[in-house]
């Protein structure tokens, strides 16, 4: 019997989030970073902003990062960053939900996450748990289904019948989203803490590397 029934999954950016809010030129709300950022300084006082393009019709809007701001209430690599539209500090102020919520948008990361699965292979009938480490590398609110539908890559109903009949352990409910570090189990038809009474033959998950989007 192996015991090192240990996997560890990571959810990775893909792309970054869309800010909604309206376009004041179109009817569209989505917006993406132009990958620029603006720098305005009037004497000692510094405007920073974050430059966004309509999707639909490209112009150009601000997101206020820095209004009337001391320039030497700004660490110097900051504002040289911000000065050489630093991609690093771009990605940060994109994802941003404080600055999402100062200004007034929020943020949709519908297909800007993916999951990378790193899970050993081991015989499905050994009756060993798995456990599974769940990392987040973005801020990404990840609903808990799909998660487990990329991770182990099995359909929506395979999934739900699993954690209905204990062999999937998950501390959250499957429509929930999910944004922090947590450990979930999975258990095979045999184990010990699956339903005794689930007859059914339900397709195995795949333990091996799988990534989704």
């Amino acid at each position: 019997m192996n015991t090192d029934r240990k996997a560890r999954w990571a959810v990775r950016q893909s792309a970054l989030p869309t800010i909604v809010r309206p376009c004041p030129d179109c009817s569209g709300n989505r917006h993406r970073p132009s990958g620029k950022i603006r720098v305005n300084a009037s004497g000692k006082l510094l405007d920073v902003w974050l430059l966004l393009s309509c999707v639909r019709c490209d112009r150009t809007s601000k997101v206020t990062v820095h209004e009337r701001a001391h320039v030497s209430s700004l660490d110097p690599e900051r504002l040289v960053a911000y000065e050489n539209n630093d991609a690093a500090v771009v990605r940060e102020l994109t994802m941003n939900a404080s600055l999402a919520t100062r200004n007034g948008y929020r943020l949709d990361w519908t297909d800007s996450w993916t999951v990378e699965a790193r899970t050993p292979l081991h015989s499905l009938d050994d009756p060993t748990p798995l456990t599974v480490r769940v990392v987040f590398d973005l801020p990404a609110p990840v609903r808990v289904e799909r998660l487990l539908m990329l991770g182990l890559g099995l359909s929506r109903s395979a999934v739900r019948r699993m954690v209905g009949d204990g062999r999937i352990c998950v501390p959250y409910a499957l429509d929930a989203k999910a944004h922090r570090d947590f450990e979930l189990t999975v258990r095979t038809a045999g184990s010990a803490g699956a339903v005794a009474h689930t007859r059914e033959r339900l397709p195995q998950p795949t333990l091996a590397m799988r990534a989704g989007a």
